[in-house]
């Protein structure tokens, strides 16, 4: 291995581990507790190391989101895959994004709720965001109904989703009634 490699390796390692370490301390106690020198005290860097990776804490912020698309994308296929039809698919999607939300607020927060510097619907948005509107687009798109543009459907869905997700979270929506949430915009929505 060559020592420019090497170093570009030993850089990944390091833009992870802010990531990862912002990530986490978001989730501990909030983004107004992410400051570069909290991160630059955590991962026992200086604060000009962690500037030569991010520009400051809205490119981290960024950084988080699209590590969250790509997990929200994740988790949509293997919910959908794992479901026998479209009901119980669509019922899963959606079961699966508002999991995240739930379970991921701080990264659901840097991906909708926060700037971190990111464009959505645009020739510039980044693949991971795109992603994950792709994941929630290939289930949906099967139960959007006839005359119905595939990815105007989708998004409504998702705005849906957010909405459950965001209310529920900020306490107006009682958690208990999520999944008769879920049942009912499925039926009501979903036309199947």
């Amino acid at each position: 291995m060559s020592v420019q490699e090497r170093k570009q390796r030993e850089r990944a390692v390091r833009e992870r581990l802010i990531v990862a370490t912002a990530r986490e301390l978001a989730e501990q106690q909030g983004w107004d507790a992410v400051t570069t020198r909290r991160l630059a005290e955590r991962i026992e860097y200086s604060q000009p190391v962690l500037y030569s990776h991010f520009r400051g804490k809205r490119e981290i912020i960024g950084a988080v989101a699209l590590e969250g698309a790509a997990e929200v994308a994740a988790a949509l296929r293997a919910a959908a895959t794992g479901a026998d039809g479209p009901t119980a698919q669509v019922t899963a999607l959606a079961r699966a994004y508002l999991d995240y939300a739930e379970h991921n607020p701080a990264v659901y927060d840097a991906m909708f709720h926060l700037d971190g510097g990111l464009t959505f619907a645009n020739e510039d948005t980044p693949e991971p965001l795109k992603d994950a509107f792709a994941a929630l687009l290939e289930t949906l798109s099967a139960v959007a109904g006839a005359g119905v543009h595939p990815e105007l459907f989708t998004e409504v869905f998702w705005a849906a989703l957010h909405g459950l997700a965001t209310l529920t979270r900020a306490g107006r929506l009682p958690p208990e009634d999520t999944q008769r949430r879920v049942d009912l915009l499925v039926d009501r929505l979903a036309m199947l």
